[in-house]
């Protein structure tokens, strides 16, 4: 018997039965890494992304304990969308088939209330759901979470990038704390680690081998003397490698200004922070950078601290730093959480000195054809919609994800990033269907008010 059999695992004989139907003969990296772990009882962090088999992973450890005679919500399984909540409620329902009388009920928001409460009043094993959803069948008593057993946090990364993390808190308070909770994640930024460290007890951490190679940055290095030249570098290398997000660093805040108007003026979708912004201007730029609504920021090496987008598939040195540390930082900015990333790097004739300082074997780069510059500029894939209402107004994520995604609205996984401020909110949502979405927002209520709407630009 190989090890990454299912057979080799104390499971029910149900369950393994029904694996061998399903055509599951094996398990994948993250499933042999977690589920030992899972079936003995212990919390766990598991990072792999989507398509890693992490959805059998706990959906087993959830039907292994289950006590089938007993109708109260067990397991409850928070998902950042109503999409992924159907698909693991699918998943979940698939591998409980040669259980007798098993009952998943998915809780999410863009659904009709009462036929929600009519579900859960007949009784449940499993709720699978929405952090927004859930909390308010909390608020409104239809929901109880005393005899949870086992919370699973499923693409917590995209959850927190929602908005979601005040709710997730609320609800998690409401469950006992004599549980295993599960949380799994494509990344494991900061905001993960903190969450794991308050609501989990000595978790283990798995992660699933990454398909393709590690993290790669690539260099270039091209040779570019006047400001026009350098532009004109800027320009050809943006149209070729047509990035979803490009970080461009000057070093002073007056080139940062320059060449932001410049690329603006050319087609290009970019924004500037710098020292000289009020803090209104720099938070909005941050914003629509980090929501991918703007596909080029530039900036200073100051004014970028604090900036933490995992997904930077480029950074340009319009400059070249005045520090091999600070060129070092600046680079490794792109390349994050297993991606490739490319840096590119102008320079001149009077900066020989800069180039030796880094100590790599530097050779120069040819720039694209000059053809570039006659095809079309690529569109950033989100748009960033502001609406005039945040938390002092009691707004909150899961209300602006059930207004957008509701009857006659947009699915949820064209939602992007929610940021829910004092007395206003950002959402990001797919540029082919921000008409869809501002029309919804616009024409609808949210928390019984309407709220004014406009595209951040």
């Amino acid at each position: 018997m190989s090890s990454t059999d299912f057979s080799s695992l104390d499971l029910n004989p149900d369950l393994l039965k029904n694996l061998a139907t399903l055509g599951y003969d094996s398990m994948t990296p993250i499933q042999q890494l977690s589920l030992p772990a899972i079936l003995s009882g212990k919390d766990v962090i598991g990072q792999g992304k989507t398509g890693s088999g992490k959805t059998a992973a706990f959906g087993l450890g959830l039907l292994q304990k289950l006590n089938v005679k007993s109708f109260k919500a067990q397991s409850i399984v928070l998902c950042p969308t109503r999409e992924l909540a159907d698909q693991v409620a699918s998943e979940i329902r698939k591998l409980a088939r040669a259980v007798h009388n098993i009952k998943v009920l998915t809780l999410c928001g863009g659904a009709p209330f009462g036929p929600q409460i009519g579900s859960l009043e007949h009784g449940t094993h499993i709720v699978v759901g929405t952090p927004g959803r859930i909390e308010e069948h909390l608020r409104k008593g239809t929901l109880k979470l005393d005899h949870i057993t086992t919370l699973v946090l499923d693409e917590a990364d995209r959850m927190l990038d929602m908005g979601f993390q005040d709710t997730i808190d609320e609800i998690i308070e409401k469950i006992p704390a004599n549980r295993q909770t599960l949380l799994f994640s494509a990344t494991f930024p900061d905001e993960i680690a903190s969450i794991a460290e308050r609501v989990m007890q000595s978790p283990t951490m798995v992660e699933a081998p990454s398909t393709h190679e590690e993290s790669t940055i690539k260099q270039y290095f091209y040779e570019a003397n006047s400001a026009d030249e350098r532009m004109m570098a800027l320009r050809l290398l943006l149209a070729k490698h047509k990035p979803d997000s490009a970080l461009v660093f000057c070093n002073t805040k007056i080139d940062t200004q320059d060449v932001a108007d410049e690329l603006i003026y050319y087609g290009f979708y970019a924004l500037s922070i710098h020292g000289d912004l009020d803090q209104r201007e720099r938070d909005q730029a941050l914003i629509r950078f980090s929501n991918k609504s703007i596909s080029v920021l530039v900036a200073t090496d100051v004014a970028a601290r604090g900036l933490d987008i995992d997904s930077l598939d480029m950074v340009i040195n319009f400059n070249i730093a005045h520090d091999p540390e600070v060129h070092v930082h600046r680079i490794g900015r792109t390349g994050r959480a297993g991606r490739s990333g490319i840096a590119c790097t102008l320079y001149g004739d009077r900066e020989t000195h800069k180039l030796n300082a880094l100590e790599l074997d530097i050779t120069p780069d040819s720039l694209p054809s000059d053809s570039l510059l006659d095809k079309p500029i690529r569109k950033p894939t989100m748009t960033t919609l502001k609406i005039d209402g945040g938390k002092k107004q009691k707004l909150r994520p899961g209300d602006i994800v059930g207004g957008l995604t509701g009857k006659g609205g947009i699915p949820g996984d064209k939602i992007g990033k929610i940021i829910v401020a004092s007395n206003w909110s950002y959402v990001a949502v797919s540029s082919e269907l921000v008409k869809q979405a501002l029309k919804k927002i616009s024409n609808d209520k949210l928390k019984g008010r309407s709220f004014r709407v406009r595209i951040l630009s």
